[in-house]
């Protein structure tokens, strides 16, 4: 099953006067791209026919997913390489205190992450890395400042609509693997989807032999190795098909050769699904793995 982007276009009679493929290949003008996921809209985006990039229009039409329905506005879009692409994760300015905490853990931070795209942040321990991403993953609410996905400002959301984020769009990996001790290998891979209603068995089986789990189904995570815990906890992620996977240290547990692995594997996957990666991490030589990079100190970017 592919997981990549594919142009898609009108029919024949839709198309007459319009630019061939071999055209298009040369930069001048594209009709839609579309994704071969059956729930995901595609984006609409332009090449220019000069070097100079003209502004990129919003993108229009929404997907729902149960509890939470992105608006036909999904929000601005920026242009990479001549290409109109999506800014998916917009923080903005946003603020985040503790009760009796001398100052904010974190003081108008702004951030965007592009879709497809991989981003390391980096900052010692206690500088807010962990805070920005379980806000960023709908797990906590700012203090100041939104947080909009695919232009869904998180603050127009409750409870039960956070929720619903973490179920479909977003998926989240943690240091600690969290996986439900009394389920097997292959009942954890599938339940984060099965809550979400977006359970695909055919995804499920291809993610256990892509992480090398399809020997260990039957086992219960007790009986493995960290390193294969962690894979767990990935392909429990991914087979929600986020377009947002979020990991705090998630090789932090784990040895370097092991680390490096499961990077490998994790960094693949995202790259195959067209999903975006926000990875907080310690590590520089992981950091360095990542498209993009941004150090966090004393709650604030730098």
């Amino acid at each position: 099953m592919s997981q990549r982007l594919a142009l898609s276009w009108p029919s024949a009679s839709a198309t007459a006067g319009r630019p061939s493929a071999s055209r298009i290949a040369k930069g001048l003008k594209t009709e839609r791209i579309a994704s071969s996921f059956p729930d995901l809209d595609g984006y609409k985006i332009s090449f220019p026919a000069t070097p100079r990039q003209p502004p990129c229009p919003s993108p229009a039409g929404g997907r729902s997913f149960p509890g939470w329905t992105r608006p036909a506005n999904r929000g601005p879009v920026r242009p990479i390489d001549g290409v109109c692409a999506p800014v998916l994760l917009d923080i903005d300015r946003v603020v985040k205190r503790y009760p009796g905490a001398e100052r904010a853990v974190l003081d108008g931070v702004s951030l965007t992450l592009d879709a497809g795209e991989t981003l390391a942040l980096t900052g010692e321990s206690g500088s807010g890395k962990s805070t920005l991403l379980h806000l960023a993953g709908a797990l906590d609410t700012v203090d100041g400042g939104e947080i909009r996905l695919d232009g869904t400002a998180y603050s127009a959301l409750d409870d039960a609509g956070r929720a619903a984020i973490r179920r479909g769009p977003v998926a989240l990996v943690f240091q600690q693997f969290n996986l439900v001790p009394s389920l097997t290998v292959g009942q954890n891979l599938a339940f984060h989807a099965r809550l979400g209603g977006r359970h695909d068995p055919e995804w499920v089986t291809q993610l256990a032999q892509r992480l090398g789990l399809d020997a260990l189904l039957a086992r219960y995570p007790e009986t493995l190795s960290g390193g294969q815990q962690q894979r767990v906890a990935i392909g429990r992620a991914m087979a929600l098909r986020p377009r947002l996977l979020l990991a705090d240290e998630p090789t932090g547990n784990l040895d370097e050769a092991t680390g490096d692995a499961v990077l490998t594997l994790m960094l693949d996957l995202v790259a195959e699904t067209g999903a975006a990666l926000l990875l907080v991490t310690h590590s520089e030589r992981i950091a360095a793995r990542l498209g993009r990079r941004v150090h966090l100190t004393s709650g604030a970017l730098r």
